[in-house]
């Protein structure tokens, strides 16, 4: 945190979070410029067979940005609203279809993060004469001068950590960037903003991704594609067995993802989950729940945070989901752009498309995204 008073631009979802956070640097002195990314029209599919009218409970909402300026308004501080809309469909929206459709799993809060909010906000900081951005992610960051680098680290409240949708930063995205909130518990921070005055000091945290409510992923994609004049592809194929035994048809590899038991169709003495998805023949592959468990994993598309470069094997903690517990692992160069991870211990549901992020204690060593080796 800087101690003299400077120009601080604060990404102001309308979340508490980031709200407490421009309560906080404002105490503390500092000029704030408020800043809110306008990323996707949320009404823009309504209408659209199975999406709902309403858009409640989802991040980056109309009622999102009247939050944020109504905690500008309080604290006094200019508020700016920065249509991004654009981007975010080029960068984040159409990848993740595409990613969909291709049988993988993607996380599109990681790609906005890494791609898209962070270079965003530190570009119109800058325009704006802030050398600074503040957010309400829990993580930390500091300055290593015996490494020469930044580094990016789990908060102190590791069931509120974020680092999993931050792996991606540059180093200089991180040496412009403050997490305050990285020291502090969650009741604390909403104390920090009642202590303001606050109004949405007890608003309950947003819980579905922007653009897609209700968690309906085959919905957003059939409306979506409906949206762009493109006609939906036929995905279906066969469910098989881990010995080749067709067992049944599933509706489109875009419907399932790696460890999905419940709408399958099958029946079985045993519980089955989706063990691989083959985005060439449309077969997906289903097993036992043992089945389930790897001992390995591949990444590209990799981004080093601790370190310049992963010149041989390192040992980490990986973890492949944001809600995961880092396990043990050892993590080796696989080739260009490629890692490689060997589990200590089998892990569940490692699936293509998620991010598997790498911990040295709690720094981030860095990160990247899984991939089939085959594919």
């Amino acid at each position: 945190m800087p101690q003299a008073p400077q120009t601080i631009a604060v990404a102001m979802s309308g979340g508490v979070d980031s709200s407490a956070v421009a309560a906080l640097l404002r105490a503390q002195g500092h000029t704030l410029v408020g800043l809110t990314l306008q990323l996707w029209n949320q009404r823009r599919l309504a209408g659209h067979e199975g999406m709902p009218e309403s858009v409640q409970g989802r991040c980056c909402s109309i009622d999102d940005v009247y939050d944020a300026r109504r905690v500008a308004e309080h604290l006094d501080i200019p508020y700016y609203l920065v249509n991004q809309e654009a981007r975010f469909e080029a960068e984040v929206v159409k990848p993740f279809v595409s990613e969909y459709l291709a049988g993988r799993t993607p996380i599109p809060c990681t790609l906005c993060n890494n791609h898209l909010k962070f270079d965003a906000l530190l570009l119109t900081a800058r325009q704006i004469g802030a050398e600074l951005i503040a957010t309400g992610h829990y993580a930390r960051n500091h300055f290593d001068p015996i490494r020469n680098r930044w580094i990016l680290s789990r908060p102190a409240d590791h069931s509120k950590d974020q680092t999993y949708f931050l792996f991606g930063l540059t180093q200089d995205q991180l040496a412009h960037t403050l997490f305050p909130l990285g020291e502090m518990q969650k009741p604390v921070v909403r104390q920090m903003a009642a202590d303001a005055g606050l109004a949405l000091a007890q608003k309950p945290d947003s819980q579905e991704i922007c653009f897609i409510p209700g968690g309906d992923y085959s919905a957003f994609l059939a409306a979506y594609l409906e949206d762009q004049g493109e006609a939906q592809p036929d995905l279906s194929g066969d469910l098989v067995s881990t010995s080749g035994e067709i067992l049944g048809r599933h509706t489109g590899i875009h419907t399932v993802t790696v460890g999905q038991r419940k709408g399958l169709g099958l029946t079985s003495p045993n519980p089955l989950y989706v063990l691989n998805i083959h985005p060439d023949s449309h077969a997906v592959t289903v097993g036992s729940d043992a089945d389930l468990m790897s001992r390995e994993l591949h990444a590209n598309r990799l981004n080093w945070i601790s370190i310049p470069d992963l010149a041989e094997p390192i040992r980490v903690r990986a973890k492949i989901r944001h809600r995961h517990e880092p396990a043990w692992a050892t993590l080796s160069p696989a080739g260009p752009d490629l890692a490689h991870v060997l589990f200590d211990e089998p892990q569940r549901a490692v699936t293509p498309g998620q991010a598997a992020i790498f911990f040295h204690e709690d720094e981030v060593v860095g990160g990247g995204w899984i991939v089939n080796p085959n594919d």
